[in-house]
């Protein structure tokens, strides 16, 4: 029972202070990370494949130590098992895997910014599975933000024209494959992370992926071309901003603030990522481009209300 008021406990308000500085800190490296993958595939024709295989597995062996600090028993126990070790596999792979390597294929199909964006259908589709696999009809605000997410591609693509294809064909699939295994990833690990815990989840799982791609791709034998930013961009933006400190700051703000509000503050990314893109990488976007991440990323505020929210979040979320 709180035995002073809210606006006197300084616990309460160092936590709220720190859980939304990181959330928006966590949303931020995210967007950066989408600019660094820009950047190297404009300036060194990078493989998309690698650049997964090396993110994932660098960063999921830190976040394994990591792991091991804060949560060695629920991690440690995570591998005793082979039912739970197999379905580690299978997130890893069609979960964070897919997520992140059609992100990056969007990416060096379009930019940055519009991979980013296109990626938030994601919590709109896996709405509408839980409404499918519930047998119930979609709510008002579930058919609002369907509508927003129509709109808002539909604009992005064509602007405003069906007889033509701003977007290139190759960076709109991709985009709407990416959101689709963004959805993949928030619905596959749900029970693994409600019985380990996110960090234990997410870093078994970058691992396992990392070694898996490495292995598929012979990562090792791969001479990616990168001088010294090159790999400064890979090591520094991907690997510890965009996915190590990305992380580990968003699931500190889940426990901080809870995951409604993480969620909500952590889209800052797509802001981040468009605005890397336009300041630092000249891409050029019009008004209409703008209008259609608006209605796209209107739908995370629709959605953050729903009486079932906690099922739309990334699966992070599971842990608080």
């Amino acid at each position: 029972m709180r035995t002073v008021p809210w606006y006197l406990d300084t616990v309460a308000i160092s936590k709220n202070i720190r859980g939304f500085s990181f959330a928006l800190l966590g949303g931020v490296g995210w967007g950066f990370s989408g600019a660094c993958a820009q950047f190297l595939f404009s300036n060194y024709g990078a493989d998309p494949l690698w650049i997964s295989s090396v993110r994932m597995i660098c960063a999921g062996a830190v976040l394994c130590v990591l792991a091991l600090v804060i949560a060695r028993g629920p991690f440690l126990a995570m591998w005793r098992n082979p039912r739970t070790v197999a379905q580690l596999v299978f997130f890893s792979i069609f979960g964070l895997a897919a997520c992140q390597i059609t992100y990056l294929f969007a990416i060096q199909n379009s930019n940055a910014g519009t991979a980013t964006v296109i990626q938030y259908i994601g919590p709109v589709l896996v709405v509408f599975y839980l409404c499918a696999r519930a047998h119930r009809r979609p709510t008002t605000r579930e058919v609002i933000a369907m509508a927003l997410v129509v709109s808002g591609t539909y604009l992005i693509a064509t602007h405003g024209n069906p007889a033509t294809m701003v977007l290139t064909p190759a960076g709109l699939f991709w985009a709407l494959i990416s959101a689709v295994t963004y959805a993949m990833y928030s619905l596959i690990p749900r029970r693994l992370m409600l019985h380990y815990g996110s960090v234990p989840v997410v870093a078994g799982g970058l691992l396992v992926g990392g070694i898996v791609f490495s292995v598929g791709v012979q990562s090792w034998t791969v001479d990616p071309g990168f001088d010294a930013m090159g790999y400064l961009m890979l090591f520094v933006g991907l690997v510890f901003f965009g996915t190590i400190v990305g992380f580990t700051l968003y699931f500190q703000a889940v426990k901080d603030i809870g995951a409604a509000k993480t969620g909500l503050i952590a889209s800052i990314e797509t802001v981040s990522a468009t605005l890397f893109a336009v300041l630092w990488l000249g891409t050029a976007f019009s008004w209409i481009d703008i209008v259609g991440f608006v209605f796209i990323m209107a739908t995370v505020f629709v959605l953050a209300k729903h009486p079932g929210d906690g099922d739309i979040k990334s699966a992070a979320d599971d842990q608080d």
